[in-house]
């Protein structure tokens, strides 16, 4: 998941060496934490926060097949 989220990022910002990710496991989920340049989060999350909506679409469909539950979250 981690490889997944970081593709997707580095793909998104006009910045990619300063994308960190980090995975932690919480309670029953799986926990990706996104780091990016403070220029760059605009475009992590979009308008209305559609792109960070559609990545974590991407990532739950890709954890339904392991029955893992993933939660993203956008650090500053």
């Amino acid at each position: 998941m981690k490889d997944l989220v970081e593709f997707l990022a580095k793909s998104l910002v006009d910045k990619p060496d300063h994308v960190e990710v980090h995975e932690h496991d919480r309670d029953d989920a799986l926990v990706e934490e996104l780091r990016v340049a403070k220029d760059d989060l605009g475009q992590v999350i979009g308008k209305q926060g559609r792109t960070a909506k559609a990545i974590r679409t991407v990532l739950s469909a890709a954890a339904s097949k392991s029955d893992k539950k993933v939660r993203l979250e956008i650090m500053e």
